[in-house]
């Protein structure tokens, strides 16, 4: 590992300025920056397709810690594009770790800087917003940074699900289950599919421009929109695909950005948050049960309340206690519900995983 004391340093788009030091991770990127309050699961967090794009504020101080194992990845590549820490830990305890958080980042290629008042940035955010902003090892001047800057697009309006996604379809699961799911990967997290194959369901992952023709060419006896990053509302021809997959008539399960989908497919508007739910100690309240379920989120971009009142094929299932945000639906006229939280949750509690029972269920009474 290599020893820096090197000057660091973090602008963000309204002017604020913080100042850090390298953590050996050197360089320069920037995105929207966002924080995410888990006290764990930092691994799954970084490598979450969700996040791609954006820079990380890790609200607990002490990350790296017990370091990085290969089975904990929720993709195939770290997803954020820079990391923002208090103190970023050189030793990584824990038996059965493959690498140091240091040796996970230097492989991927990617910046990371430390000694940042992440309280003080945590709570600037949460003011103000989030934004985008820049981070540098390299480039100390404010003004070379403001214009560093200039190259980064707004999150709102952009599409970021062909990035992420595969490029190929391909299966996981038993290969002779009665249960075959065809999921859109609009930037799928490994555990939400292992959720589903570990209830038995042959899962066939397709490309976020797939028809749902070809979707259906596979005989599947449900489908499965995808979690992933960027504006919902910036893909119109993935929105006119799901609506044709709820017009099939089979079951339908979708899951954040998937849900989003789902909402718009269903003559509802999504808008942008403040600062977004980041985290793995979201309350939700289910309506249908009354009960209330500790869930993690992962999301900056939220389904228009209103218009979820007003609508007559759309019920609310569930409802964020923070801000009585929207944070399921269903369909009254399909066999369709969604959520925009994570019940896969990795990292995260497993309030929730009773979802992809349901899933389950609805494919086999169908």
């Amino acid at each position: 590992m290599k020893e820096s004391n090197k000057k660091a340093v973090l602008l963000l788009e309204d002017g604020a300025v913080f100042y850090g030091t390298s953590t050996g991770l050197d360089g320069t990127a920037y995105g929207e920056i966002c924080f995410n309050t888990g006290m764990t699961g930092y691994q799954e967090i970084f490598t979450d397709p969700s996040y791609f794009g954006q820079l990380m504020v890790m609200a607990t101080s002490h990350i790296g810690n017990y370091g990085v194992k290969d089975t904990e990845v929720e993709s195939k590549h770290i997803q954020i594009a820079g990391l923002v820490t208090k103190n970023f830990s050189e030793v990584a305890s824990r038996t059965g770790k493959t690498d140091s958080l240091y040796g996970y980042f230097e492989k991927e290629g990617k910046v990371a800087i430390r000694d940042i008042d992440t309280r003080a940035l945590v709570r600037h955010i949460r003011d103000s917003g989030a934004m985008n902003a820049v981070i540098s090892t390299e480039i100390h001047d404010i003004e070379a940074l403001k214009q560093e800057l200039t190259n980064c697009p707004s999150m709102e309006g952009l599409a970021l699900a062909p990035t992420v996604s595969c490029t190929e379809s391909y299966e996981v699961g038993p290969v002779d289950s009665a249960i075959k799911i065809a999921a859109l990967d609009l930037g799928i997290k490994e555990n939400i599919i292992r959720c589903m194959t570990e209830r038995g369901a042959r899962v066939k992952v397709f490309p976020w421009n797939t028809s749902t023709e070809e979707m259906l060419e596979w005989s599947p006896n449900g489908l499965f929109y995808s979690n992933g990053p960027g504006d919902p509302a910036a893909s119109p021809e993935v929105v006119a695909e799901v609506a044709k997959g709820i017009g099939s008539g089979l079951p339908v399960f979708g899951i954040c950005l998937g849900h989003q989908m789902i909402a718009l497919a269903s003559g509802l508007s999504t808008f942008k948050m403040h600062n977004g739910h980041r985290g793995i100690n979201h309350p939700v309240k289910n309506i249908e049960t009354g009960k209330g379920e500790i869930t993690s989120q992962n999301h900056g971009f939220v389904v228009n309340m209103e218009d979820v009142e007003k609508a007559e094929n759309v019920d609310l299932t569930h409802i964020h206690l923070n801000d009585q945000t929207v944070a399921g639906i269903k369909r009254t006229d399909a066999n369709c519900f969604s959520v925009q939280f994570h019940p896969e949750a990795s990292p995260g509690p497993h309030d929730s995983r009773y979802l992809f029972d349901e899933f389950i269920e609805r494919i086999k009474n169908h």
